[in-house]
């Protein structure tokens, strides 16, 4: 399956490693959450969009170290106070969710936007701008997956299976939106330096 146990593992030794040397308040926060693995920065976005009450969409200093602890992120205090005006640059006092969350992914090529835009498309067969699992088949082979073949799931067993893996930690509907799918792919785009060995990995899963 694309974005495998080893990119994982990778980038969670790759973060943890980057952790000691930065200081850049960003970096530090992004590094916390891809030490996590793939799914490190959406956990994140959920536990933030959990304390949006008013659903505003964004957050203030208070809300932004609750948030912050909440995740378990290791931060010192003066630390936090940092990276909240390193994301507030309009010194506002509020962050602005969506923005907070594009600031926070690793920095992406515009090769890497591509592939990972040409996957989604190719599953996405209805182009409703989510991918089901009605959508997964004749694209997706499941017939290859251990515990189909030895009659513990079905077809669909493993779909579903497949689908959580891309959906937002702990919110799993069994839908994958476009931006689901893709932060996950910047999660797994961390642990691979060169543009080419990211091309042969999609290439090679998503047959582009």
């Amino acid at each position: 399956m694309a974005g495998t146990a080893r990119h994982d593992r990778e980038m969670k030794m790759n973060a943890t490693k980057k952790l000691n040397s930065t200081k850049n308040p960003i970096e530090r926060l992004r590094l916390q959450c891809l030490s996590r693995g793939s799914s490190g920065i959406k956990g994140l976005g959920r536990t933030f969009k959990i304390m949006d009450d008013d659903g505003n969409k964004s957050i203030d200093f208070k809300e932004f170290k609750k948030g912050l602890g909440d995740y378990g992120v290791d931060i010192e205090p003066d630390e936090v106070q940092e990276m909240f005006s390193a994301f507030d640059r309009d010194g506002s006092g509020t962050i602005d969710f969506d923005e907070f969350l594009v600031n926070l992914r690793p920095p992406l090529s515009k090769a890497r936007k591509n592939l990972i835009q040409q996957a989604f498309r190719k599953l996405d067969k209805t182009g409703d701008g989510v991918i089901t699992v009605e959508d997964l088949r004749g694209v997706y082979n499941a017939k290859h997956h251990p515990k189909y073949l030895n009659g513990e799931w079905t077809e669909d067993d493993v779909f579903r299976k497949f689908l959580v893996s891309f959906d937002t930690p702990g919110e799993a509907d069994g839908e994958v939106t476009y931006d689901e799918f893709f932060n996950y792919y910047v999660g797994v785009s961390a642990s691979i330096d060169q543009d080419v060995y990211f091309d042969v990995m999609m290439r090679k899963a998503w047959k582009l």
